[in-house]
């Protein structure tokens, strides 16, 4: 299973596979990745567990990437540059927060503090 805050001076492990479920599946709202057919409980903890580790790893991975199209849109060097509030209506985020976004972005970009593995701003 995968880490979901890894350290600095670790590896980024890969998170467990979500496996893309089928059309007719996925319509179906009492259906969610199979799991509803795990009869073990010991099995069905297991690979929740994986989905969770998983969904945690994709959303931290991409928040850095909203955080590093933050900071590239408020790229000062830029003729296109956007305000943070500009950013944060786009992202539907407040202001403040779309501000610490740009800086964590900042972060990730020179590979200094904010630097992958690092958390969310917020």
């Amino acid at each position: 299973m995968a880490e979901h805050t890894p350290r600095r001076d670790q590896p980024r492990l890969r998170p467990a596979p979500l496996l893309f479920e089928p059309a007719a599946a996925a319509s179906d709202p009492e259906h969610f990745f199979d799991l509803e057919s795990i009869e073990d409980p010991r099995a069905l903890l297991e690979r929740a567990t994986e989905l969770t580790l998983a969904f945690r790893a994709a959303a931290d991975r991409a928040t850095e990437f909203q955080a590093v199209a933050a900071a590239q849109l408020a790229d000062p060097r830029r003729f296109d540059r956007l305000t943070p509030a500009d950013i944060a209506e786009r992202a539907e985020w407040t202001e403040d927060y779309a501000k610490k976004m740009v800086e964590f972005g900042q972060g990730l970009m020179r590979g200094g503090e904010g630097g992958p593995g690092h958390t969310d701003p917020a």
